[in-house]
């Protein structure tokens, strides 16, 4: 911002103490500040997107069975290891603190940004003192100069430049907020399913032990028939082909689990050495169906579709920005203080000075045109991208309803087939024992029962993670803003904040003092 002043020590003015306080120079200044200008900012619309009127996967959904979709989603699954460390992960989660780290820099460039709407004062102070010799070689004369003034500038933001820079900044710094709700949202949704995970592998890892311990004591009885001569050396070989197979699984399930533990430890912010996770019954543990909302509600559930249209109207401040950016621009400078040539009258003498400065652009080379045109092409991105934006969520939406509704029909398929496999299992070993059977029957059921019972284990987790992929897809009731600021500079409902020990909830500004909620740390 240009800016005119005199010398501190002219002198040149009235004195400042009768004519023109400095203090209403710049509250002159401020009021300058308040009177309406023009503004070249286009104005916003959001942009229109192809949005059905009801899902397709929910149209067979009973409301009767689903819950809602809001914070603290997570406790629908009644486990309490599972609550404790989905709100650990909040806490101590470096991905999470990361993201929040962002969040206050981008406010910090937002105040930044801000900060030419108002005007500026600066303090300042000068002491000199000089000495001439005279011609005749004696000591000559000394003097000494001090002042100390103060200086107030303002640029008049008549076009709107500096509030569109500002506006600009601070939705990239909602942009942020948005961005950091989506973080904790997948966070949370991953920490889930690796818990599942992690239950439905040691249900598996225990599953293969079993079949092939069965296996080893079936080889034992054929090895002792063999020697009796009633099993045959066929028989003894496909047993322990059998049970060979059998151990060649758990190894593979176990590697899994291991690398699942290590996952979930680095989730919560934990080494993996000596990191344990408590046992759980998936059987046991609820399926829940969260409740369907119409389709245009996820533009205001879903954070990451927040966070792009944050982006979009910033692109937009920055179009009006670029207009600005053609026109003159007016600086005010007001400087006074006290100052003097002697120590006997120290800061005696007052001075005072007003300035305006206008400038404007003639020859730039094509660079505010370039400006324009890029902030534009930037604009015409960010809508493309919110369209896109919009369209994956819907997509999303629409997988993990299908995924839901499907994988149910698929575990009580793999329930029945599970219980007939074990019925058939117990009927062969029986009538083998009679004769009545040969072994190669026996061993087909073997198979067929470990094969029913560990597709039955996996569908369950599959159910169990389709139900968290509905959570995360219809935005896990966090992200919801308070419209009531016109700019749009409110934070974020059900938001977390991360100060390296703790997580605390943000209220409906992300400016207000946050409280601590140990129980669900982002509920609002």
């Amino acid at each position: 911002m240009p800016r005119l002043s005199g010398s501190p020590t002219s002198g040149r003015c009235a004195p400042i103490v009768s004519r023109v306080p400095l203090l209403t120079c710049v509250l002159a200044l401020g009021l300058l500040g308040m009177l309406p200008g023009c503004s070249l900012v286009p104005a916003y619309q959001r942009p229109t997107t192809p949005m059905a009127t009801a899902w397709n996967g929910a149209a067979q959904t009973s409301l009767a069975d689903t819950v809602a979709v809001q914070s603290g989603w997570w406790q629908a699954y009644q486990d309490p290891a599972l609550n404790a460390l989905v709100e650990r992960s909040l806490q101590h989660d470096f991905s999470l603190a990361s993201a929040i780290a962002s969040v206050e820099a981008a406010r910090a460039n937002a105040a930044k940004a801000g900060a030419p709407l108002y005007p500026s004062l600066t303090l300042n102070g000068t002491f000199d003192r000089t000495h001439q010799r005279n011609s005749s070689g004696s000591s000559g004369s000394s003097s000494h100069g001090q002042s100390l003034f103060a200086e107030a500038g303002y640029e008049v933001d008549f076009w709107g430049l500096n509030a569109a820079n500002a506006n600009s900044a601070q939705m990239l710094a909602r942009a942020s907020g948005f961005d950091r709700d989506t973080v904790a949202l997948t966070l949370t949704a991953t920490v889930a399913d690796t818990w599942f995970q992690i239950q439905s592998l040691r249900q598996r890892v225990a599953l293969a032990q079993t079949i092939s311990d069965d296996a080893a004591k079936i080889l034992t009885l054929l090895l002792a028939q063999q020697d009796a001569g009633v099993a045959t050396e066929l028989q003894v070989q496909q047993q322990r082909n059998a049970l060979a197979t059998f151990q060649a699984a758990i190894p593979a399930l176990q590697q899994q689990l291991d690398q699942n533990v290590h996952l979930l430890a680095t989730l919560v912010g934990a080494a993996p050495e000596g990191f344990a996770v408590a046992d759980a019954e998936l059987a046991s543990i609820p399926v829940p169906q969260p409740r369907p909302n119409l389709p245009a509600n996820l533009l205001d559930a879903r954070p990451d579709i927040r966070s792009m249209e944050a982006q979009l109207q910033a692109a937009n401040y920055n179009v009006g920005a670029a207009r600005a950016a053609f026109f003159p621009s007016i600086a005010l400078t007001a400087d006074g203080g006290l100052s003097s040539r002697s120590l006997s009258n120290f800061l005696a003498s007052p001075f005072t000075s007003l300035a305006a400065s206008l400038a404007a652009p003639i020859f730039d080379g094509g660079a505010l045109r370039g400006q324009l045109l890029a902030s534009e092409a930037t604009k015409v991105k960010s809508i493309a991208d919110y369209r896109q934006t919009v369209v994956s969520a819907l997509q999303d939406v629409e997988d993990s309803l299908s995924a839901a509704a499907q994988q149910q029909q698929v575990e009580v398929a793999d329930q029945a087939a599970a219980d007939a496999a074990r019925k058939a299992a117990t009927l062969a070993d029986a009538q083998y024992k009679l004769g009545t059977i040969d072994f190669l029957t026996v061993l087909d059921t073997q198979r067929t029962l470990y094969q029913s019972e560990d597709a039955l284990v996996q569908t369950r987790l599959a159910r169990l993670q389709a139900s968290v992929g509905l959570f995360r897809a219809f935005g896990g009731g966090a992200g919801l803003t308070d419209e009531n600021d016109e700019h749009g500079a409110t934070g974020t409902v059900g938001s977390v904040a991360f100060d390296g020990n703790a997580a605390t909830t943000a209220g409906a500004a992300d400016a207000a003092p946050q409280r601590q909620s140990p129980q669900n740390p982002i509920a609002p």
